[in-house]
């Protein structure tokens, strides 16, 4: 039984880019959906598609690497899990190695990244950062 099912999709992301496969599947979700979405609006993967599949759908993702295969995504770590709820204000979120980086959030109106949630002054469940 999987009790967080964030973590499972950011370990299979870690683990893809460390080995350096074009592509990571991963159970569908709604919030993964979400999450693959901000991914690419910030360019750390190519795209992303739902493949119907028995028993369940998948979230494939296209991985990115620079153009000498070096690695975009470097540093990938959960920040709220389900035994602790982290939660932030949009004036508290700082920006990662100036702006490299992102802090995913879960917000009422979906989920952003922290530029985006600072621009729209949400604020919300901080799920993950990424560099």
């Amino acid at each position: 039984m999987m009790t967080d099912p964030i973590a499972d999709m950011l370990t299979r992301i870690r683990n893809a880019v460390r080995v350096e496969r074009p592509t990571v599947d991963v159970p569908f979700s709604k919030v993964k959906r979400g999450l693959a979405d901000v991914l690419k609006k910030e360019g750390f993967i190519w795209d992303w598609r739902e493949v119907e599949s028995t028993p369940a759908p998948v979230l494939q993702l296209e991985l990115k690497y620079g153009p000498n295969g070096e690695r975009l995504i470097r540093h990938i770590k959960r920040i709220s899990t389900p035994g602790r709820r982290v939660y932030s204000r949009s004036a508290r979120l700082r920006p990662i190695l100036n702006g490299l980086g992102i802090t995913i959030l879960s917000t009422s109106s979906g989920v952003v990244s922290d530029r985006e949630a600072r621009q729209r002054k949400l604020g919300g469940e901080v799920l993950c950062e990424l560099w």
